[in-house]
């Protein structure tokens, strides 16, 4: 088992901003959330898709896509930034800066929790080797990368105002544009497993709320079937490339009826819903107070491996603090000193009293 595993990772090209997966030997990257990254399994699997299903108002699902392009930028790995809903330009410009620029660490001792005992002991970071190169970075939210680094990384961007592309199968010719451009970029960098370019580097695809109303045809009802065709030829792309994809999707936006983010769940590798409390009932409860939202994990995929990786748990929250986004443990308030004793008396006593109106009720009778 050791040599056939020594056998794998000697297969696996060196590549900045990558790992190999301890559970199977897949090539990982980071999603630039360290803690994001220990819940899905330690990374993103290269040649997937990530589908974040956004909040309400969409601001935590833009954040964690400006984590994921700020990571490709400072990992000198390509990008494909694609929206209609924003300007890509206006996403690459607002990205975060690094705040900790070394191997993922954990957080500072000021910022230790104070949680329950049973939490104690669950690790936030995964530690799995990364053979000695940087993976992962903490970002500053109140700063940005510099332009000139900016400026010097390469940077594709799409927003579907010239489309070049058509296809009789898409009613939406934005969709089969877009997938062209991706399959050009793959082509033109030399990411295809195929390809034996002088170093190998990864591409990362940052799509923006795919399937908006900005999206819609003017037959509205063929955006189901294009959105899923889009995640189907999309997986096929990647599944032979150095690539990974993050789409977010407004899923609050389609109709339950059809199903359609329930099929895009399944067609995706890992699917993560976010749930905001901003305007739910949520906000003004106490135990929510510390946090801004609850992360769902939909799906986790399973590579090279029978199972998918299984987190600690999964009742997981994230908050937004002045200079990160932080993933956690649903934190439940702790119980008091004496509240379990407290709990047992009662109950004897309770127990004492009915039998002794059971007794008083015989002699009575």
């Amino acid at each position: 088992m050791t040599s056939s595993i020594q056998l794998a990772k000697s297969k696996i090209p060196f590549v900045p901003g990558t790992k190999p997966s301890i559970q199977n030997a897949q090539l990982l990257v980071s999603t630039g959330v360290p803690s994001l990254d220990h819940v899905i399994g330690g990374g993103l699997p290269v040649g997937t898709i990530i589908l974040i299903e956004e909040d309400t108002y969409g601001s935590y699902g833009r954040i964690i896509l400006k984590y994921f392009m700020a990571e490709g930028v400072v990992s000198s790995h390509q990008l494909l930034v694609a929206s209609q809903d924003l300007k890509p330009t206006q996403l690459v410009a607002e990205l975060p800066a690094v705040a900790v620029d070394s191997i993922t660490c954990p957080p500072p001792q000021d910022e230790k929790m104070q949680i329950a005992w049973r939490y104690q002991n669950m690790r936030k970071i995964d530690t799995s080797p990364t053979g000695g190169q940087p993976f992962g970075h903490y970002y500053d939210l109140t700063k940005t990368i510099n332009k000139n680094i900016v400026e010097a990384a390469s940077i594709k961007h799409w927003d579907g105002s010239d489309v070049r592309y058509t296809a009789e199968s898409f009613g939406n010719n934005a969709y089969v544009d877009l997938l062209k451009t991706v399959q050009e970029s793959i082509k033109d960098g030399q990411f295809s497993i195929s390809s034996e370019p002088e170093k190998r580097n990864i591409l990362r695809i940052a799509i923006h709320s795919l399937g908006s109303r900005l999206w819609l045809n003017e037959k509205e009802e063929t955006m189901t079937g294009d959105l899923l065709k889009f995640f189907y030829c999309l997986k096929s792309l990647l599944r032979n490339a150095y690539a990974v994809a993050m789409v977010t999707i407004p899923a609050h936006h389609f109709d339950n009826s059809d199903a359609v983010v329930e099929r895009t769940e399944h067609l995706s590798d890992i699917a993560l819903r976010l749930e905001s409390f901003a305007g739910s009932a949520k906000e003004a409860n106490p135990i929510f107070s510390d946090y801004h939202g609850l992360l769902h994990i939909r799906k986790l995929g399973a590579l090279n491996s029978l199972a998918p990786h299984y987190p600690e748990s999964v009742d997981l929250a994230f908050k937004l603090r002045r200079k990160k986004f932080v993933v956690e443990v649903l934190h439940l308030p702790p119980e008091l000193p004496g509240t379990a004793q407290r709990e047992q008396d009662e109950i004897v006593a309770l127990a004492r009293d009915c039998s002794s109106g059971a007794r008083k009720s015989r002699l009575d009778f």
